[in-house]
This record gives structure tokens, C-alpha cells and sequence, in this order.
């Protein structure tokens, strides 16, 4: 191989080169188990090898094989909206490449596993007569090259080739090669010293802490840890802090850096924790999970987590000291979350969803114009100005008069929102009763009346799993859980159940929504509906069942839908349990964009009017997706109308609380679904939501900006059940707290601080809760 260096050398160093080698002519053929020669199948009669670097993510690399096409051939393509072009392989251990067994320049072949398909199963590229010996050499060279860079995260440039011979395939092929860590890692940390930033604002919203530059090496454990024979993902050095709350900031956990690592508490079956090692042995260790508010720093290489110990929620930071060092901390952690959560190797996934998943963990900040900067002038102005907010007594008083109580029901609370369009009027679930409260103004509500004992159409009393007005307010339609087959229309003037509409006698309503956006502020009949698994128009008007048969769409899969959400335009976003969102122009087609799940479920999706965003809500954290297609044939394009390219899927974004605010608030995160401000002609500019007893605003703007953190907080007495903007209102948020029903003006939101978020007597040194034993 070492005639190929000096080659080497020059495609291989260059990061801006996107191919690193090319073979021009071959064929591609899946290969079936059985008899090699009778069991293969082409799929490309003319086709072209390429090894590519994947953009955005160092040390990964494609196997591209891109079809050809004869003269004519494309121009009848051009109107599909996909076609089957390339195939795109992620280039590790687990494809089991190798030359093929041809035994003349004319049977010449490359050969690698389908990790789609049967465990037996192979792609075989066969070569032309015009790719000579040298070439194919060299392109088998770049394979196990990249094999390299993948599996010790870092640069082959002066790999010895003794290194790469790991990577040839021998056969018998090995058996559960997961490349779980267990391999020896390549140390990443350069030696010398390295200047470290010295304040960070995600390791202390409050005071600056200077850290000193890492040493040349850290002495080997005196005392052997818990977790050193453990399989190892990722191993890197780094500072640690924990959250003090008697000072307001983070302090050092250790003096010296630490080893932090992620390793595999026990084989295969996805249990990995996080680890920070040392001299006197393991003094953080963590399992990994959903609930732990990762919030990754890139400006600061750091990651600040939550984790619950000993009846406390305590936050911690790690500082890496190398962006190399960041990298792959981060890039481990992204693998071990998703399989923790999918219980699946990480490797199973497609490379393009494996970037999405990596993204959505990366805060990006976007150029502002000379218009943002006078906002943000304006809104310096007004917080130099404390006459423009109320006080804390003002507010208190405010909250007393805006409360208003639904009459008490034994052993009942307030257990659903939803804002009325006409008439002033927000209704609560409470038990079978529906409480009706006034929008007085001055953000105030007022008791109305109650709409008592909810019975179906023949007198059976039920509680309302969930509720949607209808026809300009004059209708409220309910779920009733003991009979999903159907929907119940409530006269609203009459607080009666006049009409039991019966959908189908097969398939349950699990989820609804208006037929667009707005159509509840219209005479519009028709509505959404969708079960675990389909998609369909539910028109009352019809006689017998009210699906409408010719917008009905069920998916083969398990899709598990949790929710629905429709634009202004009546295009439709759908969310699942298993994470995924899929956005559709409308009823009865698939999806034009199908965006991966991260695995965490989501419990509630939302979208603004015109499309362009979309936000759902997961237990832990919010989900903000932009939908413009920014590159390719379908550029400017919204994912509602068009699919967006394999290889740029949007880049969402996580909005999730500071780690050290959940510390104050002292309970775990649970969202209620988020939604955006809505009005007929009116900009989206907040997302609000709630987790136990605190509303939580989003500034939409500066979320929009890349300032992901740019919340405020209200903290109440009871906790919050639902909140949602008043209809055409961006600043007036109606709270249906568990027995009381309120209105705030968003202005009294207060930044998170620990006097907002936690009472004094509360706030106690939490300093044992620094390990975790496993």
C-alpha cells in the first residue's frame, strides 16, 4: 500500500475535496443467498463507484454507487418527484468489504454486506476492463482508510499500514461485531498545552469561573475504578463542574482534568452511563438517559446534563479541551442516547438520519440584519427601564384578581384547555363537566357556567378524553374513550350531546383536527381524523359511517400517531410515538417528508399558519423544525409540498431549560404540548408550554436567531394542566391551572432566576448528590 501514499497525500488531506477517489465504469448486482452466480440480481447496468465524504460529520465517509443513465434515459425521469439514482453506504467495519472472487481483469469486483437486507446478503460492484489493476488497489486502499477514520474518530494521514490491516476482511465473517467501544481507542488529546476559555455561559449563568490550562498528562489511576473493564464508546479528558446553589454558579468538582468516558455497564443490551474517572476512582457515574437536558456548548466544548440523586435534581458540566476532543464526546453520547432509547445498533440507521439525529443536538446561531439589531436595541432600552415590567407584588395581585374557580367536584380536577375562536370564551374538562369561563379583558377571566354531566346521545355519562370546537364555536366535538369508533357533537347553546357521529366501525378516531387552521372560525363541516396507523376526512354530512372513503390512507407500518396538526392551507404534520414527523400536502398520498425520530415520543405537534414551522413536544424537550428546502431542485420549496434531499434534511433544533433552572425547580421535566401564538393574519412570534407548576414562554424571534434559551418563566401555587394563547392575541395566555382558570399578560413572564424559580427555604447545598453509585 505504500506506493499509493504520495497519492494519497494529496486527495486524501484535502478537507474542501468532497470525493476522494472515483471508479468510472462498473456494474452493481445484489447478490442472493444461494448459488452466487443464479442469485444475482442488477440493479445498475451502467454505474459509477465513489468514495465521498460525509459533510458536516469528520472521520465518516460514503460507498456511493450512481447510476448512469443512457442518452434519453433522464429526461424521462425528470417529472418523478424521486427516483432511485444512487446508493448510499456508510463506509465501516460492519460492510465486510473485500475484492470479489473473480480471478480475471474481466470478473474484477468489490463486494460488501446489505445491512438492509438478510444477514447473507450481498452488493457487488463488478469493474470494466477499464479500471486497471492500480486503480482498484488504490480505491480498496481509501476503503480501509475510512473504516480507520471511523473507527478511531481521527485523521489517517499517517496510518502505517500494519494499522490497516485490521480491516481486511477474513473469512469466515465475524459474528456480532458491533463496534460498541471495545476496541482500543486512539488517544485525541494533543499533547503540550492548550489554552481553554476561561468563562462559558452554559457553565454559569451568573459569574465567570477562570479554569486553568490542562496539564501535559493525567497520572494513572492509584485506585482502579469501577468502570475500567467496561467497553468503552468514547474516553477523552476534561474539566468537571457541579451546580452550587448557595453561590449561584458552577464550581470545580475535581482540581485536575478527569477522564470522562461512556462506557457499557454490561454487554449488549444498551446500558451506558457517563463517567468521569479520577485518581480516586469513578466520581461521576450516571446512566444514561432521555430525562438528562444535555445541552451541548460547541462555543465552550462543554455539556451540562440534569440527573436525579437522592430526591434532588442536581446539574453538572464537563469542559473538554479540544474541539477534537468535543466532537466525539458529543458524537458518543448522540449514539449511545438513540440506542439507549431504540434498543437498536446505531449502525442500523441510515447515514443521512444519523446526521439529523447529530444535528439536533447543535445550536446554531444565524446572521442578524440591521433590523434585529434595533429590536434588540429596543429591548435593551426597556430592561434598563424598571418601570416597564411589574413587580413581584404587582403580579401577585394581578394573579389574585385574574383567578377564577370552577365550582369543586370531589376527586376531580381540571384536566384539558382549549381557547375558544368566537365569543370570548376558553372551556375546561373537569371530570364530565365542562367549565366555561369569559375573557373579560385587562387579562382577566371570569366563571361562566358549567356545562354539567356530559352523557352520549342515550343518557351514558362519560369524561372527555379530548375536545375541539367546531363551526364557528357553536359545536364542540368529544372523544369518549370508551367508544373510539365515534365523535360526539355538543350543541354548545344547549350544553347537550345532540349527535353521535359514527366514523367506522373498524378503525378508531385516536387524534383530530380542523380541516385547516383557521377553519374553526368558518361554517367548514368536514375535520381530521387519524388512528394509531391512518389518515382520514370525517364528514358529518354523510349518512351511515362519516369517513370518507376516497381521502381515507392507512400506512402498512406501526406508525403509533400521537397527534395532528394542519396548516393555514390545510396541509397536514403528523407525529408518532416512536419520534418521527411526517409532513403531508394533503389526505390520501404519502408523506413528502418523512424526518427521522431522535426516540423520544412526542406528545403533541403544532404548526404555524403558513407552514414553515413546525414545533413538537416530547417529555424533555421541544422539537423545532424549519420546513423550507434550502438546497436543490426544490429549493424554496416547504417539505409540506416537496421531499427534501437525502443528504439535507432541516436542521432542528432542541429547546430545552438550563440545567441549572431544573436544578432550582427541583422536579423533572414534563411539557405539556407547545403552542405557537395564532390569529387570521397575525406573525408567529412565541411558543408557550408549562411543566409542573411553571408557564414557559419562548421568545419565537430570538429562538429563530439560534437563541435557543431565550425563555421566561411564571411559577404558580397548583400545577399547570394546559395554557395556550387567547385566539388573535400574542400576549394574553389563558392557564387552566388543576382547580383554578387564569389569564396573564406575557410581560409578567420573568426571566429564570433563583428567586422566580424557587423560594429561599428551598434552596439547600445539595453537595451529596455528586456521585452516583451504580
Amino acid at each position: 500500500m505504500n506506493i499509493f501514499r504520495s497519492l494519497i497525500g494529496r486527495v486524501w488531506q484535502d478537507p474542501n475535496a468532497a470525493e476522494v477517489v472515483k471508479i468510472e465504469s462498473g456494474q452493481l448486482y445484489l447478490v442472493r443467498p444461494g448459488n452466487i452466480r443464479s442469485s444475482r440480481e442488477c440493479i445498475y447496468n451502467e454505474a459509477i463507484a465513489t468514495i465521498r465524504r460525509v459533510p458536516s460529520l469528520d472521520h465518516n465517509f460514503q460507498l456511493v454507487i450512481t447510476r448512469v443513465y443512457e442518452e434519453g434515459d433522464q429526461e424521462l425521469l425528470e417529472d418523478e418527484d424521486e427516483t432511485d439514482e444512487e446508493k448510499v453506504f456508510l463506509i465501516s467495519e460492519e460492510l465486510e468489504f473485500r475484492p470479489g472472487p473473480g480471478e480475471t481483469p474481466q470478473e474484477a469486483s468489490f463486494v460488501w454486506r446489505d445491512l438492509d437486507g438478510d444477514v447473507d446478503e450481498l452488493y457487488e460492484f463488478l469493474m470494466t476492463e477499464e479500471t486497471n489493476e492500480p486503480t482498484r488497489a488504490f480505491f480498496e486502499t481509501c476503503m480501509y482508510r475510512a473504516m480507520y477514520e471511523r473507527k478511531y474518530r481521527t485523521s489517517a494521514d499517517n496510518v502505517n499500514d500494519s494499522e490497516l490491516e485490521q480491516f481486511i476482511w477474513k473469512p469466515p465473517a465475524p459474528k456480532g461485531a458491533k463496534g460498541k467501544g471495545s476496541s482500543k481507542k486512539a488517544s485525541l488529546v494533543k499533547k503540550g498545552t492548550t489554552s481553554v476559555p476561561t468563562a462559558t455561559e452554559d457553565l454559569s449563568a451568573g459569574e465567570n469561573h477562570v479554569i486553568s490550562a490542562p496539564k501535559t498528562a493525567v497520572p494513572k489511576a492509584k485506585t482502579v475504578p469501577l468502570s475500567a473493564g467496561m467497553p468503552k464508546l468514547a474516553e477523552e479528558q476534561a474539566y468537571s463542574f457541579v451546580w452550587d446553589l448557595d453561590i449561584d454558579g458552577f464550581v470545580s468538582l475535581h482540581d485536575e482534568l478527569l477522564d470522562a468516558k461512556i462506557v457499557e455497564r454490561t454487554s449488549d443490551d444498551y446500558n451506558y452511563w457517563l463517567v468521569a474517572t479520577s485518581d480516586e476512582g469513578d466520581l461521576i457515574m450516571h446512566k444514561i438517559a432521555s430525562d438528562m437536558n444535555p445541552r451541548w456548548s460547541p462555543k465552550m466544548h462543554s455539556l451540562t446534563w440534569n440527573y436525579y440523586v437522592e430526591g434532588t435534581y442536581g446539574s453538572w458540566a464537563l469542559q473538554f479541551t479540544t474541539q477534537e476532543a468535543y466532537d466525539n464526546f458529543k458524537a458518543a453520547f448522540a449514539r449511545a442516547s438513540w440506542e439507549t432509547l431504540h434498543r437498536t445498533p446505531w449502525a442500523k440507521i441510515k447515514l443521512d438520519d444519523q446526521v439529523y439525529v447529530m444535528n439536533s443536538t447543535t445550536e446554531d446561531v444565524e446572521m442578524r440584519d440591521a433590523e434585529d439589531e434595533e429590536e434588540d436595541e429596543e429591548e435593551v432600552l426597556s430592561e434598563l427601564d424598571p418601570d416597564e415590567e411589574p413587580s413581584e407584588d404587582e403580579e401577585e395581585g394581578e394573579e389574585e384578581e385574574d383567578a377564577s374557580t370552577l365550582p369543586r367536584l370531589s376527586g376531580e380536577r381540571n384536566s384539558r384547555l382549549t381557547i375558544g375562536y368566537k365569543g370570548d370564551r376558553s372551556y375546561v374538562v373537569r371530570g364530565n363537566n365542562i367549565g366555561v369561563f369569559a375573557h373579560t379583558g385587562d387579562n382577566q377571566v371570569k366563571y361562566f357556567a358549567t356545562i354539567s354531566n356530559i352523557a352520549t346521545t342515550k343518557g351514558k355519562e362519560f369524561k372527555p378524553r379530548e375536545v375541539m370546537l367546531h363551526d364557528q364555536d357553536s359545536k364542540m366535538i368529544l372523544m369518549n374513550p370508551t367508544n373510539p369508533h365515534s365523535l360526539y357533537s355538543m350543541d354548545i347553546e344547549r350544553g347537550k350531546v345532540v349527535e353521535e357521529w359514527k366514523v367506522h366501525e373498524d378503525i378508531t378516531v385516536d387524534h383530530m383536527a380542523p380541516d385547516n387552521k383557521f377553519a374553526q372560525t368558518t361554517r367548514e363541516q368536514t375535520l381530521v381524523g387519524a388512528s394509531h396507523n391512518a389518515l382520514f376526512r370525517i364528514d358529518p354530512r354523510m349518512s351511515g359511517s362519516k369517513m370518507v372513503d376516497s381521502q381515507y390512507k392507512q400506512y402498512v407500518s406501526k406508525n403509533q400517531f400521537s397527534g395532528v396538526a394542519t396548516t393555514e392551507s390545510g396541509k397536514l404534520a403528523v407525529a408518532s410515538q416512536k419520534g418521527d414527523i411526517r409532513l403531508f400536502d394533503c389526505i390520501g398520498k404519502n408523506a413528502k417528508t418523512a424526518l427521522p425520530p431522535l426516540g423520544d415520543p412526542i406528545i403533541g405537534i403544532d404548526v404555524t399558519a403558513s407552514g414553515r414551522w413546525v414545533v413538537a413536544t416530547t417529555k424533555s424537550y421541544l422539537l423545532l423544525i424549519d420546513t423550507l428546502i434550502g438546497e436543490g431542485r426544490y429549493s424554496g420549496s416547504l417539505g409540506f409540498d416537496r421531499s427534501f434531499p437525502a443528504d439535507a434534511k432541516p436542521m432542528p433544533r432542541r429547546l430545552t431549560l438550563r440545567g441549572e433552572h431544573v436544578a432550582y425547580m427541583n422536579h423533572d421535566i414534563s411539557f405539556s404540548p407547545a403552542r405557537f401564538n395564532q390569529g387570521e393574519g397575525q406573525e408567529e412570534n412565541a411558543i408557550v408550554t408549562s411543566t409542573g407548576k411553571y408557564v414557559i414562554a419562548w421568545d419565537f424571534k430570538k429562538v429563530k436567531k439560534g437563541q435557543l434559551d431565550k425563555y421566561e418563566i411564571k411559577k404558580y401555587e397548583d400545577n399547570v394542566v394546559q395554557d395556550n394563547f387567547k385566539f388573535g392575541d400574542d400576549k394574553e395566555i389563558i392557564v387552566a391551572l388543576e382547580n383554578n382558570v387564569l389569564a396573564i399578560n406575557k410581560k409578567n413572564l420573568k426571566r429564570p432566576t433563583r428567586t422566580s424559580l424557587a423560594p429561599m427555604s428551598s434552596v439547600q447545598s445539595r453537595s451529596h448528590i455528586v456521585n452516583s453509585p451504580y
